[in-house]
């Protein structure tokens, strides 16, 4: 087949379909229409339906799927028995041990260039023919078969081959998740032309079918023209549930830019201030003021039209807000490699392991603690205590026209440091403050995210959408709309005054671990158990960008202030960063021995702080990490990314605690820093 191969799943029972595409040109995505073949209502398009080109289909297709706006759509969960035909097709189980190892051979004697590319087919081809073996009943050749060689394979496979090695009957594939996954969506390969062509040689020369139809059906070969990748480069970006992602996954245009900031007077009395303040360090404050005032003047050339999506209006309140924050931001601390922030760490005493989330709010007055014990917690951490709105009874006697109504409906009875909340019947995985300090949202294991009030410390609304664990919520950085993210490995947008979702996004493979809003809000980020991260348009559900390279589970995600990079931490200890208009990753901090379950940038963005499981806060030069960019076209076409080996020159700080995992970070609006966790004994 002249071209690149695309190879595209079809529902029929044992079918697939190879579409020619001329070189170049990737897959299209199908339009996102509600029709006959879509099985969403219109709010609900986020499934992500990959799709051929738009050559015509051979090969060995029976049928061609049926066709939307010149795209082909596909079912995105096609039925079990319907998957695991594919795997009637079989050659002779004797063989199959045979066909791999000459493979291997074939691989490992290639030339040093090809062979890193080439190795690449291992995995995917070993889970595969053991499938056909286990589903074929040919039980004693699959456990030879596993047991010869899945020692071979890459130690962050582990944990799937865990599950693989208790397939041992066709009955055991039928309920597997697992299972249905790796059928129904393609493990996708990005590898160079020439590598390509000479493993197609090698198939054809030796007639080795068993292994070429398993290339065709089951693998989605990426080609790209150019040079091969080295093992470090594709190292860096392997390791998912479903291999690399496809590069056209990742071409769709992206507004990061930040919307502009609404107009409105700064008190004099700001000026007033600012003047007796002056003294020691006017070069500093003064360029920020200016910049504050021409941030709402200019528009990011990047940035999504004002209204892409319905954002609320500002009150009166949030203005008044605004206005704090400016005059914080006036006295922000300018941090770098010279000038690091203080941190203090907020230690949760007598937790029994129970703690299970953390939110500070954004002005840094309420911190919020997740329990397993189903309970959510909120204290005060300024002398500022927490205080109910009085009972209707005692507000009919307020005066309405006073001018500290907002003091009097407050009652001092009620003044605590600490309010418990109730609702939730499972642990509490997740938590987020409204920017307004009006609301808290948090979800459980029950399956629910509860809305809670924070002037009568009462539950407004549970949200049921999810059937399983909630692992993650969200609000927007404007409010009013909220993420989530489950067991049930999709992410839910809502918003707070509808009962059901605006928009479902599926795609991921696993749980969704962890959920975060773009700083414009027109993009929500989700990492997942499948190791992968994606980017979803909030506009129409599409999946915009899939990031591939972590080794284990996502738990943290953090976006830059500009909203032009992301970051990512793991189970695996790293840390990468993404430039999201380009879709690569452009950076790895190593350092971390265990599981990173906190990011967060400065205000400003000079510094990235990671927090995790092994104990310590982490500090790194995110000017440094970012500037210099290699997004020449050529890296962008074909992914070639070039990693500075050493993250090291990049590591500012590492601060210990003496027995406490790092759960959640945040930087107050003057730039010091506040970590929290809760105290292990052992």
């Amino acid at each position: 087949i002249g071209g690149s191969v695309a190879t595209v799943a079809t529902s029929s029972p044992g079918v697939a379909a190879v579409a020619a595409v001329p070189p170049g040109k990737g897959g299209e995505r199908g339009n996102c229409e509600v029709g006959p073949f879509s099985r969403r209502g219109p709010w609900e398009c986020g499934a992500v339906r990959e799709a051929g080109a738009q050559g015509s289909v051979s090969g060995r297709a029976s049928e061609s799927p049926p066709r939307l706006g010149g795209a082909v759509v596909v079912e995105d969960q096609p039925d079990v028995s319907a998957v695991l035909s594919a795997y009637n097709q079989q050659g002779d189980p004797t063989l199959y041990e045979e066909y791999y190892s000459g493979l291997k051979h074939f691989i490992e004697c290639s030339l040093d260039c090809h062979r890193a590319e080439l190795s690449q087919l291992f995995y995917p081809l070993f889970v595969h023919m053991y499938l056909e073996l286990v589903y074929n009943q040919h039980e004693s050749e699959a456990k030879s078969f596993f047991e010869r060689f899945h020692g071979d394979q890459e130690c962050y496979y582990q944990d799937d081959l865990r599950v693989l090695s208790s397939l041992t009957k066709k009955e055991h594939m039928k309920g597997n998740e697992t299972m249905l996954d790796f059928r129904t969506s393609k493990f996708v390969l990005r590898i160079s032309r020439d590598s390509y062509q000479l493993l197609k040689r090698h198939l054809q020369e030796k007639q080795n079918n068993q292994i070429w139809n398993i290339v065709q059906e089951h693998l989605y070969i990426d080609i790209f023209d150019g040079m091969p990748r080295s093992k470090q480069q594709i190292d860096a970006m392997v390791g998912s549930l479903a291999g690399e992602a496809k590069r056209e996954a990742n071409k769709a245009k992206v507004f990061f830019g930040l919307l502009k900031e609404p107009e409105f007077d700064v008190p004099l009395d700001d000026e007033d201030e600012e003047g007796e303040n002056e003294e020691g360090k006017p070069k500093k404050k003064k360029p920020k003021k200016d910049n504050v005032g021409s941030k709402s003047k200019k528009q990011d050339p990047n940035a999504p039209p004002q209204n892409r999506i319905p954002l609320p209006e500002l009150k009166d309140s949030d203005k008044l807000d605004k206005v704090m924050n400016m005059k914080e931001a006036a006295r922000r601390v300018r941090l770098g490699p010279e000038c690091l922030p203080s941190i203090c760490f907020y230690t949760f005493l007598n937790a029994y392991q129970g703690l299970t989330a953390v939110d500070i709010t954004d002005d840094s007055s309420m911190i919020v603690g997740g329990f397993a014990d189903s309970t959510v917690r909120v204290w005060s951490v300024t002398p500022k205590k927490l205080r109910s709105v009085k009972t209707a009874a005692d507000l009919s006697l307020i005066d309405k026209e006073s001018d500290d109504v907002l003091e009097r409906i407050m009652d001092e009875k009620t003044a605590s440091e600490l309010k418990i909340l109730y609702g939730h019947s499972g642990p509490v995985y997740g938590t987020s403050f409204s920017p307004d300090r009006n609301y808290l949202l948090s979800c459980s294991e029950d399956g629910t995210v509860r809305l809670w009030s924070l002037q009568t410390f009462t539950c407004l609304v549970g949200y049921k959408g999810h059937n399983y664990p909630v692992w993650d919520t969200q609000f927007s950085p404007y409010g009013y709309y909220f993420v989530s993210g489950g067991h049930d490995r999709v992410a839910r947008l809502w918003a707070t005054d509808h009962y059901q979702p605006l928009r479902i996004f599926a795609g991921h493979l696993a749980d969704v671990t962890c959920t975060r809003f773009h700083p414009n809000s027109n993009y929500i980020a989700t990492g997942s158990a499948d190791r992968t991260i994606r980017l979803w348009d909030v506009l129409n559900g599409n999946c915009v960008r899939i990031f591939t390279g972590h080794k284990g589970p996502i738990h943290s995600l953090a976006f830059s202030p500009n909203g032009r990079f992301l970051a990512t931490g793991a189970t695996d200890g790293r840390v990468l960063l993404w430039d999201i208009g380009h879709g690569l990753m452009v950076g790895e901090l190593k350092g971390h021995t265990d599981t990173v379950y906190a990011l967060r940038f400065s205000r400003d963005g000079e510094i990235l702080a990671s927090g995790s499981m092994d104990n310590t806060v982490r500090l790194w030069d995110a000017v440094k990490a970012f500037e210099d960019l290699e997004t020449d076209d050529f890296t962008t076409a074909t992914g070639h990314i070039n990693l500075p080996e050493n993250s090291q020159d990049l590591l500012l700080g590492t601060y210990m605690t003496k027995s406490t995992p790092v759960v959640h970070l945040h930087f107050t609006r003057r730039n010091l820093l506040l970590a929290a966790g809760a105290y292990s004994s052992q």
